[in-house]
């Protein structure tokens, strides 16, 4: 594997070692899921420890541009860091999960996929679904919007409507839903 791929085997290898638990999510789930779609970057979110975050970031080494602080800021505000590869130039956004009822439940329903070859744990369907409508809410992002109705319709016959319909409510992304 090359670039991306690469990249992003290196990094779950490195979530993995540390114990970090991970989903992958953003445009890679939406085109897992849904319509796919080009992208450099990918957005991870994850649920260390302090300790885990710490040593996690200290074992990326100088193939990989990270600012401590700014990871260590993430977790106290649950709140996300960027990892860059420096050798292509591939961005994760790690995103600390937030403590709250909509994302706990949407990590235990995260599943096992495989994605370029890697076995990664990715949102389920729904809860790409719903994610971004609430990103489309906030950012007013039409590519949002799109990638979950994209969802949407390729997973139409499979999805969970009242798990749909219940977070909906709670995330006040009903009229959008």
């Amino acid at each position: 594997m090359t670039g991306p791929e690469s990249s992003l085997q290196i990094l779950i290898e490195k979530l993995n070692q540390h114990g970090i638990e991970y989903m992958l999510s953003g445009s890679y789930s939406s085109s897992l899921h849904g319509r796919p779609r080009a992208t450099n970057d990918a957005d991870i979110i994850i649920a260390p420890s302090e300790e885990q975050l710490i040593a996690f970031v200290k074992s990326l080494g100088d193939d990989y541009y990270v600012n401590p602080d700014a990871a260590r800021d993430a977790f106290k505000n649950s709140s996300m860091f960027n990892v860059i590869d420096i050798r292509n130039s591939f961005k994760a956004d790690f995103i600390i999960r937030k403590d709250r009822p909509f994302s706990r439940e949407e990590f235990q329903r995260r599943r096992k996929s495989n994605i370029m070859d890697l076995d990664v744990w990715v949102v389920s369907p729904e809860d790409v679904i719903l994610s971004k409508l609430e990103w489309a809410r906030k950012s007013e992002s039409s590519q949002q919007f799109q990638d979950a109705l994209g969802v949407a319709v390729v997973q139409y016959d499979c999805l969970d409507r009242d798990y749909l319909y219940k977070w909906a409510k709670e995330l006040q992304v009903e009229s959008s839903l």
